[in-house]
């Protein structure tokens, strides 16, 4: 099974772009998405490309989500 975080595309040249996750961020291809992704998109990433975009507000719940799984198992997300 594979669980992939929804990632916040931060900056973009091309079709690479820098994605940030939990402070965590790397650089991403998006030749694999079937629509344009922009600054401020969320996406699934996996192998080191962009797989789907994710609407904004589903990627900021989805977070929510694994924030509160990080708490459950005594981590705090912001030192995620």
């Amino acid at each position: 099974m594979c669980v992939a975080i929804p990632s916040k595309i931060i900056s973009k040249e091309g079709l690479l772009a820098t994605i940030e996750v939990y402070g965590a961020r790397r650089q991403v291809n998006l030749m694999l998405l079937p629509e344009e992704a922009e600054i401020g998109d969320y996406v699934l990433v996996h192998a080191g490309f962009a797989i789907q975009k994710v609407d904004v507000e589903a990627g900021k719940e989805s977070l929510k989500l694994f924030d509160e799984v990080l708490r459950s198992m005594g981590v705090d997300p912001e030192n995620a």
